[in-house]
């Protein structure tokens, strides 16, 4: 029993909402709690902690309090009228010290079983547009010998004697605040709630047995490496009669020889010659889908982007598809013929020699044309 103030114990305003009660005792319980704080003053500061919540989690004893302070919550003699209530913190004991008062779900119950991964590579026309594929899985899968009893055909499992069947075993302590019950897994089965005399000889007891799979999985257009495709209840087995997991495909794009990839469309370089680029030129080019005639205009200047319309990569979820964008590469020829020079000597007469300085940078130039 104190005589401190209710909400200084708890650290909180006068203010505080239920949420705020439950928050700031949790705090204060993790840090008094006898079991884990040794110092002298700990279990007074717990019961202190303890009575400070009961009055103030409770609306009608909380108004009593406000009104008419301690004596409003306090019968004859001053002893508390009220009796702590711990159902509403009693997970704080089971999370931080490993006990608690009631009953929790059997180890035997069905659980889920573990996810697997597996590395896909694509070349890059795959991924474009698609591609059924072979795969080889390695995964548990139930023992042909013994089907997941685990024991040598002939013989049964029997239920565990130290657990009962139950998988785990239960130890009361006294604590403070009454008879506590510590819960572990139980050392003789290990959760399993059985013994086995005689594993089966194929599994060793394990009732699984590792097993390589072939499967053809349809992968669909426009992935791109870094992208999941989940196919649901291939991954391991699941426990105690639970569903398989999944199995993830983690999808790897291949280099390509010419073409990039941005978002849904396509990049790819080409080389031109100077008189291709100042006369103009129809010249083919390779797509995803074959060759394409592409016309070069007259007058093309070095990093010219052309955009080839509807030949980029399909969009994954919906219609349509990107294009592809051609970069312009003007080569200048290092080594020159008799005739070439002389042609081209002819044409630096007609041009001239004056030389310009450029208003705008080559890179700036270029980052326009891609993004325009």
């Amino acid at each position: 029993m104190t005589d401190r103030d209710y909400y200084e114990i708890l650290g909180v305003p006068r203010n505080a909402s239920a949420e705020d009660l439950k928050q700031a005792f949790r705090r204060l319980a993790r840090t008094y709690h006898p079991d884990v704080n040794s110092a002298p003053d700990a279990e007074e500061r717990f019961k202190e902690i303890n009575e400070a919540y009961a009055v103030l989690s409770d609306p009608e004893r909380r108004a009593a309090y406000d009104r008419f302070g301690h004596a409003g919550v306090r019968g004859a003699g001053g002893v508390p009228d009220f009796t702590v209530d711990f159902s509403d913190f009693a997970d704080i004991f089971e999370e931080f010290f490993g006990f608690g008062r009631g009953t929790r779900p059997s180890r035997n119950v069905p659980r889920r079983g573990a996810d697997l991964q597996y590395r896909l590579d694509l070349t890059f026309e795959e991924a474009v547009f698609g591609v059924d594929k072979e795969i080889e899985i390695t995964r548990d899968e139930m023992c042909s010998r013994c089907n997941g009893s685990r024991a040598e055909p002939g013989t049964s499992p029997a239920r565990c004697p130290t657990c009962n069947g139950r998988g785990e075993v239960r130890q009361a302590r006294q604590t403070i605040l009454g008879s506590m019950v510590q819960v572990t897994t139980c050392p003789t089965c290990n959760g399993a709630g059985e013994t086995i005399s005689t594993p089966c000889r194929v599994c060793n007891g394990r009732g699984l047995e590792r097993r390589t799979r072939k499967k053809v999985v349809t992968i669909p257009a426009g992935v791109d490496t870094g992208n999941q495709i989940r196919l649901a209840g291939e991954g391991q087995p699941g426990i105690n009669g639970g569903p398989h997991g999944n199995l993830y495909l983690l999808i790897n794009v291949q280099p390509h020889k010419f073409f990039r990839r941005r978002d849904h469309d396509i990049l790819m370089d080409l080389e031109i010659n100077v008189a291709q680029a100042a006369l103009g030129a129809d010249v083919r080019v390779p797509t995803v889908d074959g060759e394409e005639m592409l016309r070069i205009p007259p007058g093309t200047q070095p990093g010219k982007v052309l955009r080839i319309r509807n030949k980029g990569v399909p969009h994954l979820r919906s219609n349509g598809r990107g294009d592809q964008l051609v970069m312009v590469n003007v080569v200048i020829p290092a080594h020159l013929t008799a005739e070439q020079r002389e042609l081209f000597e002819k044409l630096a007469e007609s041009l001239g020699s004056e030389a310009r300085p450029q208003e705008r940078g080559f890179l700036e130039w270029l980052k326009d044309a891609l993004s325009g």
